[in-house]
């Protein structure tokens, strides 16, 4: 506490004491600003220091807003950290496609996930080494996975074993071939782990208990989302927004149950924070049990809650959430609601699409502000504490968040902490979309494209944030689209025939027919817009 009290005294003197310093001295310190640690160490610390005292005065007066104080010991250490060094979750197991090369990203890091001819699953640098192409622009052939540029064949652990273009008898040269990297297989996702230096750290891999329990089930999406994955974290640990960006979107959220929250911090770790919260109201309840929230580095947030029922049976709910960088302004969020309890029948006959595509809603409820939000961090670069009013009624999580963000962002390629930021040092690189014919062959091709041109690549589509990441609603699609067609042809027979008949009845029933078929018609059109659609919101006086 004695150095908290010193702190303001400190950030207020020390600028003014450096002022004082001879002119020679000062243009030394500055000259050397970027080849001296120490003096990048010295810069950070003042920020640290200066930022608890402009927050403490701040927050002084207002109970209702958090004061630094109250977790000083996020600003007083960082811990060690190296973002490689971490298992990042890359995709849904049962989603990788089977017959074609997939592009993911973590940061900046380009890789292709793919199945070889034995169904084993592989990583690779998405660059081909010859004149780095991207690998995972290329196919599947005999197993192995093929650049399209020049044909080059890699197999296995990233051997080159085919050029088409060497003369016969040449040998291929040992170094054409391709970075490979380590991905596991743990409760139905694919891990990968980012390091080349050090080794894989199996331990590391997270462990989810409610998700190994018998009878546990789950409902598993896939998303790409417009923003930093820091903003998705952010955006899901606050559970305020939830009765007002989502009012009426499922059975549970309503804007009038808006209320006060109640958060207790249980634990902080190098690696994150755990704790309880639920609603203020809801406190005294008897036998009430609180959410349990857990955040994991580098990206795994876990809201767990366990009930008991009048039979004395307990039933666990989790919301897993594994939120994956994958570059700037971009992130890859995996999503799996599970229960042990017996679903209600609504939910057995409700197919899987429209709850995948009422998800993807859930998230473009939130799209606008938080794209915005992103946006507004990169342009003003500074800290959050500068921007952000946290209130201990519904902000604890996202408060503890940032904190932790500044012990460990020295560690990341770039970060926004609460009193600490790192950008990015170099801008990110737009990619081009295909366009015309390309995009139309592109659309042909599993978990490249979408269906013919009306979906052809677009990141701010419904579809390519989501559909061609899902076999299930990929599949639903294309029948629909079959389905309408053949569904057309047969109503415009039908029509021909309703004219061409003589008998009364018998127009009657062709013409009733042709109705039936309009209207099927219409049902999948409606199925495909449902998942290809982006929801708009409509404002309205209340």
């Amino acid at each position: 506490m004695a150095l908290l009290q010193l702190q303001p005294i400190f950030a207020a003197t020390l600028p003014s004491q450096l002022e004082k310093l001879p002119r020679k001295t000062r243009l030394a310190l500055s000259t050397q600003r970027h080849s001296n640690p120490r003096h990048h160490q010295l810069k950070r610390n003042l920020q640290k220091l200066s930022a608890v005292a402009e927050e403490i005065s701040a927050a002084a007066g207002d109970e209702s807003v958090i004061r630094e104080d109250e977790a000083v010991e996020h600003k007083e250490s960082s811990a060690r950290y190296d973002w490689t060094e971490e298992w990042y979750p890359l995709y849904l197991t049962k989603q990788v496609p089977d017959d074609a090369p997939l592009g993911l990203t973590v940061f900046d890091k380009q890789v292709v996930l793919f199945k070889d001819g034995d169904g084993v699953i592989r990583c690779y640098e998405d660059r081909c080494p010859h004149r780095l192409a991207k690998l995972s622009e290329g196919q599947l052939y005999d197993g192995r996975l093929e650049c399209l540029y020049h044909g080059w064949q890699f197999e296995g652990n990233g051997k080159c074993v085919k050029i088409p273009q060497l003369s016969e008898g040449a040998k291929i040269p040992a170094s054409a071939c391709v970075r490979t990297y380590e991905v596991k297989d743990s409760q139905g996702v694919i891990w990968i782990w980012m390091s080349h230096k050090t080794p894989p750290i199996l331990e590391k891999i997270p462990w989810f208990e409610n998700f190994d329990r018998p009878g546990f089930r789950d409902i598993s999406t896939i998303h790409e989302l417009p923003y930093d994955h820091s903003i998705l974290l952010e955006n899901l640990m606050d559970p305020a927004h939830v009765p007002i960006s989502h009012d009426r979107t499922d059975f549970t959220a309503k804007r009038e149950d808006a209320a006060a929250l109640f958060f207790e911090v249980l634990e902080r770790t190098d690696r994150g924070f755990a704790g309880h919260w639920g609603r203020e109201k809801d406190r005294s309840m008897p036998d009430y049990s609180p959410n349990s929230l857990r955040f994991e580095a580098p990206c795994v947030l876990q809201n767990n809650r366990e009930i008991v029922d009048k039979n004395g049976e307990r039933h666990y709910f989790s919301g897993l959430f594994l939120c994956r960088p994958s570059g700037q302004g971009k992130s890859m969020l995996i999503v799996r609601f599970g229960n042990s309890r017996k679903p209600p029948l609504l939910v057995k006959v409700l197919p899987q699409w429209y709850m995948h595509q009422n998800a993807c809603k859930v998230f473009e409820q939130d799209m606008g502000f938080l794209s915005s939000q992103n946006e507004i961090l990169m342009k003003e670069k500074v800290p959050t504490r500068k921007l952000y009013i946290n209130l201990r009624s519904s902000d604890v999580w996202v408060s503890e968040y940032r904190k932790w963000m500044d012990k460990v962002g020295h560690g990341m390629p770039y970060y926004f902490g609460h009193s600490s930021i790192s950008l990015p040092e170099n801008p990110a690189v737009v990619e081009h979309a295909p366009a015309g014919f390309v995009a139309s062959f592109s659309a042909s091709q599993p978990a490249k494209g979408g269906v013919g041109t009306m979906e052809a690549p677009n990141p701010a589509n419904r579809y390519f944030r989501h559909v061609v990441h899902c076999k299930g609603c990929m599949s639903v699609v294309k029948s629909c689209h079959a389905w309408k067609r053949a569904l057309s042809i047969a109503a415009a027979v039908s029509t021909a025939l309703a004219i061409l008949v003589s008998g009364r009845q018998w127009k009657a029933l062709f013409l009733l027919s042709t109705a039936v078929l309009l209207a099927g018609v219409q049902i999948c059109s409606t199925i495909v817009a449902m998942n290809t659609t982006n929801f708009i919101r409509t404002h309205r006086r209340m």
